[in-house]
């Protein structure tokens, strides 16, 4: 009897550690109307409402005016005096694996890649992982949606919209499987270093890989034609909404003769809307670009230039060149996950390198919700929008500056404490103490 007894004891003991360190619990649904009073107001489409009086009720907002110029009875509201701070659209991450991967060392927690090459059937929304550590740590530096994309493959799967304060992936989801990703094949191969190799050397399999992408595609749209089939081939039925428009085609590929050709072939095939992601050396083929609509999602600023003979510099003026160029362009953040709470610093780079800081915030707010067909839902503070936003004491891209003080998914406050916030204060009162 004692060693049960004290097996049930460290059962328990590690119950309450796991209890402890749970990521915290989605926020209690909007119970009363809110107003937000005195804020510097970034609408999200290039606006800025100076003294600002923002409203919502049942996770909607009501109202965005100038406190100045109207007169509003909020004696039933919880007022929220935000004089001298500054109100944003929760931010938007694109093609992140966002819920889909923890730990990217520990295989068992990575569940972003599928086995095979053609998989449209593949959804991410149903591996989202709302429980995820990382979720919180993204939450308050203002991301508060995220494109969960799969990776891997040649057609890697479906993309959806999540919010990131859910109980479960059913109520993450605010979009579901909005487009289908296509990672084009490269003529050029990166060099093996491990074999002593610098210089990109052809990809033998290209012609091969081209053919097998055609074969595939054409056997999508025939199948899209059928009125009635006996047998229903998840593959392909993953890929109708592409010819009707109902789904849009992201298609990863970096080289200029690889933008053109991908799209082209898009095209040929009667694929309705397209997004180019990554784009590396999209500046060099801007107005086929501009010309055929296609919007782009560029790699994030903070790095490195991808070719040695790119100044040091590319990556941060590449979205002030694109937009320059008249195309819509969102800023994405997707290297490492643990990397996407650094979306808003992402844009703020941007902004030092050409861009207004206006123009950078709706890079990654009603652009990218624009381009997943959201922008009726999320994606700036407007009348009738869903009230997802932030209220900092500061610039939002700016590192000093975003000091979050409130957040609101769907008019829900959420809480701004994660992982990092419990271990702060464990060691604060740790030394304090000594």
């Amino acid at each position: 009897m004692k060693i049960f007894k004290i097996i049930g004891i460290v059962i328990l003991s590690f119950c309450s550690i796991l209890a402890h360190a749970q990521v915290p619990a989605p926020g209690e649904p909007q119970k009363e109307p809110i107003a937000i009073m005195n804020a510097t107001a970034h609408i999200g489409n290039g606006e800025v409402i100076e003294n600002s009086v923002i409203t919502f009720e049942n996770g909607v907002i009501t109202n965005v005016a100038d406190a100045s110029k109207v007169r509003l009875d909020l004696s039933s509201y919880k007022v929220i005096d935000a004089e001298g701070m500054h109100v944003y659209p929760g931010l938007i991450a694109s093609n992140t694996i966002m819920g889909l991967e923890e730990i990217s060392a520990v295989r068992a927690t990575r569940d972003q890649d599928e086995t095979g090459e053609f998989n449209p059937n593949v959804r991410a929304l149903i591996a989202y992982n709302t429980d995820s550590e990382i979720i919180p740590t993204t939450r308050f530096n203002g991301v508060l949606y995220a494109q969960t994309t799969p990776r891997g493959g040649r057609i890697s799967g479906s993309s959806s919209v999540m919010d990131l304060d859910a109980w479960n992936w059913e109520d993450a989801v605010l979009k579901n499987d909005e487009g289908i990703h296509l990672n084009w094949p490269s003529k050029l191969q990166y060099p093996r270093w491990w074999l002593g190799e610098t210089e990109w050397r052809e990809n033998k399999e290209y012609d091969k890989q081209y053919e097998e992408l055609k074969v595939f595609f054409n056997d999508a749209v025939s199948y899209s034609e059928l009125s009635s089939t006996e047998v229903t081939n998840l593959k392909l039925e993953a890929m109708k909404g592409l010819f009707d428009g109902s789904k849009t085609l992201y298609i990863h590929t970096d080289r200029a003769k690889e933008i053109l050709e991908s799209i082209q072939f898009a095209q040929s095939v009667g694929v309705q809307k397209m997004v180019l992601v990554g784009g590396d050396q999209a500046y060099y083929v801007k107005d086929f670009l501009l010309e055929n609509e296609i919007p782009i999602i560029v790699e994030e600023t903070l790095r490195l230039p991808s070719r040695n003979s790119d100044a040091v510099d590319m990556p941060y003026k590449t979205p002030y060149l694109l937009h320059k160029a008249g195309l819509k362009v969102a800023i994405g953040q997707w290297g490492s996950v643990m990397q996407v709470r650094n979306l808003p610093f992402s844009a703020g780079t941007a902004a030092a390198y050409g861009l207004s800081k206006e123009e950078a915030l709706q890079m990654v707010s009603l652009n990218p919700a624009e381009i997943m067909g959201v922008s009726d839902k999320i994606g700036s503070l407007e009348k009738d929008k869903i009230a997802s936003l932030v209220i900092s004491k500061g610039d939002i891209l700016d590192m000093e500056g975003n000091k979050l003080e409130y957040v609101f998914i769907e008019g829900r406050q959420v809480t701004l404490e994660a992982h990092q916030q419990r271990l702060y204060k464990k060691f604060k009162e740790k030394y304090e103490n000594e």
